[in-house]
């Protein structure tokens, strides 16, 4: 088998390469300008601050699939010492973190998936190296995030509290969470889009959030995809582990992370996994505003192909 016809089809539609440039290495991350910026800080009514992420923890969200992700481990390399060599009387802690880019909440940089040898603006996948890693679209290439975020809660729209495994998210879903959260989407937003599947995670099973059940697991569907280009929101942020749906919708195992590939590759649009969105959903529904500014910064480790992130919604 071969990457369906339909998904080719779509990357070719959706598709920015040049768009902003040749030498584009922030994708849609380009659509965040300084009147985006001012839109989300317009939605700024109470100052009340809600974190987006989970915490990163030695038991966190990885469980060894896929295989080589790792959550944390936590050292300390000085334990209430002092240094020697300076002067005072003061005992200090130092410690490092080994870990996945991704293991936690996290945002993608556009070399993290690719397909036909090929990353965003046609750069060939050997601009990645093992010593130096991306050379091209690394994760200190995406940008600070500072613009209005919109929620879309997907099983609100449908009256539950989660969704089934292996439920797609599509672009009728969106459209009714819009008409739900009585928003206007605008250039340059973001949308974050509530699964309700991080509640698994919550609830201490890390094995049911990672891989679902029976394998199938909940996400963005193909169908989102054009939605998002023909809104140009900037990027798109999900309560889930895989962050598209799985299986793929059309059957075909070579569509595996079809989503990733047309929206990284093709798209260039910011995206990322393991966002928390239950204590904004509450806060949302109490007093039915769902606009907000969303403030990220994705550590900018050089050459990295996903960037930890500490998101925070601003209301």
């Amino acid at each position: 088998m071969a990457l369906s016809d339909e998904v080719r089809e779509l990357a070719s539609r959706v598709s920015n390469w040049g768009r902003w440039g040749d030498d584009d290495q922030l994708g849609c991350g380009n659509l965040i300008t300084a009147d985006a910026t001012r839109r989300g800080a317009a939605g700024v009514l109470t100052g009340q601050r809600i974190s987006l992420g989970v915490d990163l923890r030695e038991d966190g969200i990885q469980i060894g699939q896929p295989a080589g992700r790792f959550n944390p481990i936590l050292t300390f390399t000085s334990m209430s010492e002092r240094d020697q060599f300076a002067p005072g009387i003061w005992e200090g802690c130092d410690d490092l973190v080994t870990m996945s880019t991704c293991a936690g909440t996290h945002i993608d940089a556009l070399s993290h998936v690719s397909y036909d040898g090929l990353l965003y603006g046609g750069r060939p996948t050997g601009t990645i190296g093992a010593r130096k890693g991306a050379g091209w679209c690394g994760a200190e290439r995406l940008p600070q995030i500072a613009t209005r975020g919109v929620l879309l809660d997907i099983p609100a729209v449908h009256g539950v509290d989660r969704l089934d495994p292996g439920s797609a998210v599509t672009a009728a879903d969106l459209d009714a969470a819009v008409e739900r959260a009585k928003v206007s989407m605008q250039p340059g937003d973001v949308v974050c889009v509530r699964t309700g599947d991080i509640g698994w995670y919550l609830d201490g099973d890390r094995r049911r959030y990672a891989v679902g059940v029976d394998w199938k697991t909940v996400g963005i569907g193909l169908s989102c995809v054009e939605w998002f280009h023909r809104h140009d929101v900037a990027g798109a942020f999900v309560d889930s582990y895989t962050y598209e749906v799985m299986p793929p919708e059309s059957g075909n195992w070579d569509d595996l992370l079809c989503v990733h590939m047309v929206q990284l590759r093709d798209m260039g649009l910011l995206q990322g996994q393991n966002w928390n969105f239950e204590q904004l959903a509450v806060a949302c529904a109490e007093d039915q505003r769902y606009d907000f500014l969303l403030v990220a910064t994705p550590e900018p480790i050089v050459g990295a192909t996903s960037a930890p992130v500490s998101p925070v919604a601003v209301r």
